[in-house]
């Protein structure tokens, strides 16, 4: 008897952790503190890493200073590592949708989402599907491309 064909998987499982943060501006470097860790344990590479934490960190700070909801409301950031690709999420209880603005010099904000843009290598923003609040959620690549 024959057996069928066997298609080879992968086995290796996707990285994937969540954060609740309470919406406080200490919550923003105990994020990227937590990141850090996180992506040691996961073995990504440094310069991956250091993107991701500045990347996680603006997301952070644009939903504890934008997201004007009740007090209590919880931050939540999610890493996702898998298929060569990172994955930060932050979800807030706030509905307005983040909007990328023109800055000048003079200038002390608004950069944030900027920079978002130019080092990721994808973003975007949703609201959420059970109908409070949203994600904003940046993609970068942690594995070389394939030629």
């Amino acid at each position: 008897m024959a057996t069928p064909p066997t298609t080879p998987r992968s086995t290796a499982l996707p990285h994937d952790i969540e954060w609740r943060l309470p919406r406080h501006p200490r919550s923003v470097g105990r994020a990227r503190t937590l990141l850090r860790e996180q992506a040691r344990m996961w073995k990504l590479p440094d310069d991956v890493t250091e993107t991701a934490v500045l990347l996680l960190s603006e997301l952070m700070t644009n939903a504890y200073r934008h997201a004007k909801v009740p007090p209590g409301r919880e931050i939540r950031a999610r890493c996702v590592e898998t298929d060569g690709r990172l994955r930060l999420t932050v979800t807030d209880a706030s509905d307005v949708l983040p909007v990328v603005r023109e800055t000048g010099p003079e200038d002390e904000s608004g950069r944030g989402l900027p920079l978002v843009a130019a080092l990721a290598d994808d973003w975007g923003a949703e609201p959420r599907p059970c109908g409070i609040g949203k994600t904003v959620w940046c993609e970068l690549r942690c594995a070389p491309e394939l030629p």
